[in-house]
């Protein structure tokens, strides 16, 4: 595990799925006119005979996906994941999800990372996801992640839908990080209060538990790639060990990873104080930058700070985030 501010790169998922296709004929990539904003301009430069073009017409791109998976191609699908879940959810549902292809939907843009407001925010993806039968969903924090992740999605024989940040991609986690399909990541242990979280917010998290950890209080962070099927056992034991139990998500609280954690603990009798950090029932406004949109909508490092604060009961006065100098080419906690 790195330290911030992280150092990052351009385009490792672009990089990945080139790699994948090598190795694998089946691979075909269809693009909803934005082939450079989701990487995928490198795939359409190497190998233009197995790219599509589809333009801004993400309902028929997925109808395309879903026959080219019953003739035993792999696709993977690339626009916004506003545009890759909210526009053509009923083709998703009959073309892909219900007949249960091995269709793979690549989201950018998630939650309130995008300025662009309402129309471009992916607040409810993953809730749209999660409600769907036969979907996997997944939403990865760094590059080390994204490089072993699409490998993985190719060989998992039903529907994908994949959340990536786009642009600069922080590196988080060392070479030997191992993603799962199945399980969850235990990044440390505590007794007292356990963060779960994913994508975007984990970096955010980590820094809270740093700073919570710095007035004694004994945190567990647990990654979670995989909010569907969620890794229930990980859940249960990581919660039932601690006091209270944190959420952190770039994403409304309902319906996503905060909802998935509330369900399993209340379906496995754990009565633990919980806090969701998130998106609260609001869509975002439009902004110059996402840093202003993360802090004006409670989803930054000090934002899981308090909540800890409060699960806990503490009546003190919560720590201060301290914040991380970043140079060019580096990342660091909102």
């Amino acid at each position: 595990m790195r330290e911030p501010p992280y150092q990052t790169v351009q385009k490792p998922y672009g990089r990945a799925l080139v790699e994948l296709a090598r190795q694998r004929e089946d691979v075909v990539c269809l693009s909803g006119d934005l082939t450079r904003q989701c990487e995928v301009d490198l795939f359409r430069d190497e190998l233009p005979d197995r790219f599509v073009h589809a333009g801004m017409a993400e309902a028929n791109m997925i109808g395309m996906a879903g026959a080219m998976a019953r003739e035993g191609l792999n696709p993977f699908v690339h626009t916004f994941g506003v545009f890759a879940t909210r526009r053509p959810l009923d083709q998703i549902v009959n073309a892909v999800a219900y007949p249960n292809l091995p269709v793979r939907l690549i989201g950018f843009m998630p939650g309130i990372s995008s300025p662009g407001g309402p129309s471009h925010q992916a607040i409810e993806d993953i809730a749209l996801m999660r409600a769907l039968p036969n979907m996997t969903v997944i939403d990865v924090a760094d590059a080390a992640e994204i490089t072993q992740i699409v490998p993985l999605i190719a060989d998992h024989p039903g529907p994908v839908y994949l959340r990536l940040k786009r642009g600069e991609i922080p590196v988080i986690f060392d070479e030997d990080r191992r993603v799962s399909l199945e399980q969850a990541q235990v990044i440390s242990t505590g007794d007292e209060v356990a963060i779960f979280t994913n994508g975007m917010m984990l970096s955010a998290a980590l820094a809270a538990a740093s700073t919570l950890r710095g007035r004694g209080v004994r945190v567990a962070v647990v990654n979670v790639p995989v909010i569907k099927p969620l890794d229930v056992d990980t859940v249960v034991r990581v919660a039932r060990s601690a006091r209270a139990v944190v959420t952190a998500e770039n994403h409304s609280i309902i319906g996503g990873l905060g909802s998935a954690v509330a369900e399993t603990l209340a379906e496995a009798g754990l009565g633990r104080t919980l806090r969701r950090v998130g998106l609260r029932d609001t869509f975002a406004e439009g902004a110059l930058s996402g840093p202003y949109l993360f802090e004006r909508y409670g989803l930054t490092t000090q934002h899981i700070i308090d909540a800890a604060w409060n699960a806990l009961d503490r009546t003190d006065e919560p720590p201060a985030a301290a914040a991380t100098p970043v140079e060019a080419g580096e990342y660091a906690p909102v």
